[in-house]
């Protein structure tokens, strides 16, 4: 079964690294095929024609899109070293801030990268508040999955693109000094070994965002 598993990605996607790091803390071998999202594989066409994007999960022939689907795909097939809590309800809290993370978190963030001004000083407030709330959920706690790490760590590792964006953009909206419990877990996140794996190459990381402002610049000209 697990090697009939391939993952089709693109470098600096942090939902592509979120499912390689389930794969990875799972044990689960698989196949990494990098997309060119600007000339896209006729492969990722065919098994992802409604969404044409990555992360996009093939098993046994029967792709998956979308990462949290395919976490919960990946923990339910693979029932070893599971990654969702055992409790029901834990299980739903877990899932709920998932999506607080997805529908909430990112999309004010990307908000903040795409504005100037007094909208984009707005935008920060606000997503210091979503942090501040996220944060909460840590208080207490080695890792939001409790002592190890789980699917709402693996979810919120997003967290890590906050520091290229950041610095790519001249506005870090996640500190040291307003989110310490943040960055503890943080820092006890890159001690281990299949998190750093999944790490985006910091620099690369900021050209390629660089890059992608400006020509979002260029576009709205």
């Amino acid at each position: 079964m697990a090697e009939e598993v391939k993952l089709f990605g693109m470098w600096a996607s942090p939902f592509s690294r979120r499912v390689e790091l389930a794969l990875k803390l799972k044990g689960i071998p698989y196949e990494y095929i990098e997309e060119d999202l600007s000339n896209k594989s006729p492969s990722l066409l065919k098994y992802n024609p409604i969404h044409k994007k990555v992360p996009l999960l093939v098993h046994k022939e029967k792709p998956l899109a979308e990462s949290l689907v395919i976490l919960e795909y990946l923990d339910e097939t693979w029932k070893n070293n599971p990654i969702l809590p055992q409790d029901p309800y834990e299980r739903a809290m877990a899932r709920f801030w998932a999506k607080f993370i997805d529908e909430k978190l990112l999309p004010t963030a990307a908000k903040v990268s795409h504005s100037t001004g007094k909208e984009q000083e707005q935008g920060v407030e606000e997503v210091h508040q979503q942090l501040k709330i996220l944060e909460n959920e840590l208080k207490g706690k080695e890792f939001f999955a409790g002592q190890s790490i789980g699917y709402l760590d693996i979810v919120a590792h997003v967290l890590f693109w906050f520091y290229s964006a950041g610095e790519a953009s001249g506005v870090n909206a996640l500190t040291t000094e307003k989110f310490p419990i943040i960055y503890e877990w943080i820092e006890k996140l890159i001690k281990i070994d299949a998190v750093n794996e999944c790490r985006i190459p910091k620099e690369k990381h900021q050209d390629f965002i660089t890059l992608r402002r400006e020509s979002l610049k260029s576009a709205s000209k």
